[in-house]
């Protein structure tokens, strides 16, 4: 088991840190779904909708000045591959995080039942 998890780790890092640099620019479909009905146009360097289309009403989301946010490091498009491996790295530390308490809580368990039973 810990050899699949390691290769599949390895496979993710891998996909997180190449592939990112190929992947589309173009909204996906839920942003574009959210966008019909606007155009996207260019206002002193800034894209604003015009037109009438649900993400009119969106709004800038309370972590858009984070370090990693929008797949980028600190706004930087060409650490797009470093922030997908700090991605995968943070969602396999909580992956196994939860696993080892998980294990905890089954031993803790097992050997109960064992001293009880004894």
């Amino acid at each position: 088991m810990t050899g699949f998890l390691l290769a599949f780790a390895a496979v993710a890092v891998l996909v997180a840190g190449l592939l990112s640099y190929v992947a589309s620019s173009k909204p996906d479909g839920l942003d574009a779904t959210t966008q019909r009905g606007c155009t996207v146009v260019q206002v002193d360097g800034a894209e604003q909708l015009q037109g009438e289309c649900i993400a009119k009403n969106a709004r800038e989301h309370h972590l858009s000045n984070s370090p990693l946010a929008g797949y980028r490091i600190d706004g930087n498009d060409k650490l797009t591959g470093l922030a997908g491996i700090l991605g995968v790295a943070a969602a396999f530390a909580v992956l196994f995080a939860v696993v080892n308490l998980i294990r905890t809580g089954r031993r803790k368990t097992s050997a109960a039942t064992r001293s009880e039973s004894t």
